[in-house]
């Protein structure tokens, strides 16, 4: 499926994408989320930290007089926030030489702390990426100099194509087992009833065993241990596809077990190909997504990342569900402020909360009480020419709907609580602490600012309203 997305989209780009000197500021550009200088983005090859940086890696496609390239991009940040873009790491598969050959795929990086694989030369720890090559085979390029430069190891491929779909290497420390563990989505191998996701196992990053294969979930995945919330010590493994759909269990370095049925971490229409960062500092589980179809015309580069967020378990009726919260970092972009308490909305007499602030990139964080009122919601970059984006709720029917995608939201206490960012081109939505989601992209329509906070039907409580104006992430940026 994805390979028709990619397919259509380099089309679009070929058809429609102009040089722009404004680099950073174009009228689409997102300010706070990740995008290229240039060129395409498609999935994260990798989200690694390693002595005060982050190191972002993902496909960087371009198409030139109908000449397709496709290599590494790379970009480092020290909060995840500010990045800085650097030059293109390696091309992955240079036996593709155009979209019919190239099958661009996620991939993974790590350090390797203690040298097992003895690639180790200087001080620096040596750092790998995990990719997967057209005729289905796991590779390993390395760097000894924190990015700079990459070798692609001299035995690659370090797993042969197994004989059937097979890529989107995982690769991940499994401290109980003393293991290197690669999850690896795989179509449907012998004696098995499905595709899903085998796990092998290495001592050394080099050589590799299989273990187990998990059925019932797709490309793109990704596995990681994770705590309860206010409870450190309380951790379970989550397994999840790249579109999002999750199971908790138990991991023992062979196999896992499931503890729950399949769940939904985002409903949204463009949040695709998660990724938690290796070697995370603190222990936190920090994961982005591809924000995979989004649409930017006339511009010189083409997709973005969501916004950083920590994960972490909570308990409910339905058993352990994994919640999402942006990080703490982005309260560094606040600039002006409204905050309003204890407020009732009436339809038809009261003014816009929101109406003594505006922008292109905002946050929002509201508690809502919905009481009489029939629905309820935010319109954002709305206008006299535009009528802007509805965040709206259905309070009989329970539903969120955003941007054509609708998901039901069971208020907690009478309270639905919301986390909104806004960027120039971009929508997420986070409900009721991170347990649900909605990541979408969106056109607007440019110089329309406006917000709007209404009530339809009856009243609706406004416990709590937060909204700041967020400055721009590219304004350190360095040519």
């Amino acid at each position: 499926m994805k390979y028709l997305i990619y397919s259509i989209t380099v089309l679009l780009i070929l058809i429609s994408a102009k040089s722009d000197t404004k680099y950073y500021n174009e009228k689409l550009r997102p300010q706070y989320h990740f995008s290229p200088e240039k060129n395409w983005l498609f999935e994260s090859n990798g989200i690694v930290y390693y002595r005060g940086e982050y190191h972002l890696f993902h496909q960087n496609i371009s198409i030139d007089k109908k000449i397709f390239t496709s290599e590494l991009g790379h970009s480092v940040s020290k909060d995840l926030i500010h990045w800085k873009h650097l030059p293109n790491a390696f091309t992955p598969d240079e036996k593709a030489i155009d979209m019919a050959t190239f099958r661009p795929m996620a991939g993974s990086a790590v350090i390797d702390s203690l040298n097992v694989s003895g690639l180790q030369q200087k001080e620096d720890k040596t750092m790998l990426i995990f990719y997967s090559d057209s005729q289905g085979n796991q590779n390993m390029a390395f760097s000894n100099d924190r990015g700079t430069t990459w070798t692609k190891y001299a035995k690659n491929p370090v797993i042969s194509n197994p004989g059937e779909d097979a890529q989107d290497p995982k690769v991940f420390y499994h401290a109980p087992s003393g293991r290197w563990i690669m999850a690896l989505y795989r179509g449907i191998p012998a004696g098995s009833k499905g595709t899903g996701i085998s796990f092998y196992s290495s001592k050394d990053l080099l050589q590799w065993e299989l273990g187990s294969h998990l059925e019932g979930f797709t490309e793109c995945p990704d596995i990681f241990e994770v705590s309860f919330e206010g409870k450190s010590s309380e951790k379970k493994w989550v397994v999840l596809s790249g579109s999002g759909d999750y199971k908790v269990g138990s991991f023992d370095g062979i196999t896992f077990k499931p503890e729950t049925g399949m769940q939904k971490l985002d409903c949204g229409k463009n949040f695709f190909a998660t990724q938690t960062v290796s070697n995370s500092p603190d222990s936190k589980v920090i994961q982005m997504a591809w924000m995979k179809g989004g649409e930017y015309p006339d511009m010189a580069f083409n997709g973005q990342m969501s916004f950083p967020v920590e994960l972490s378990l909570r308990s409910s009726k339905k058993g352990p569900i994994l919640c999402r919260k942006p990080i703490a970092a982005i309260s560094t972009l606040f600039d002006h402020e409204l905050i309003k308490k204890n407020k009732n909305i009436i339809p038809g007499l009261n003014d816009n909360l929101l109406g003594g602030l505006k922008g292109d990139a905002i946050y929002i964080k509201t508690v809502l009480m919905p009481k009489t009122a029939d629905s309820f919601g935010f319109i954002v970059r709305n206008g006299k020419q535009s009528n802007g984006t509805d965040i709206h709720y259905d309070t009989a029917k329970k539903i969120l709907d955003v941007n054509g995608s609708k998901v039901t939201i069971e208020p907690i206490d009478g309270k639905i609580e919301f986390e909104i960012l806004l960027d120039r081109s971009s929508l997420e939505i986070f409900i009721n602490g991170g347990e649900m989601a909605i990541s979408t992209c969106f056109l607007p329509t440019q110089k329309e600012e406006g917000l709007l906070l209404y009530s339809q039907g009856g009243e609706l409580f406004v416990e709590l309203l937060e909204a700041h104006s967020l400055k721009t992430a590219w304004s350190n940026k360095t040519n």
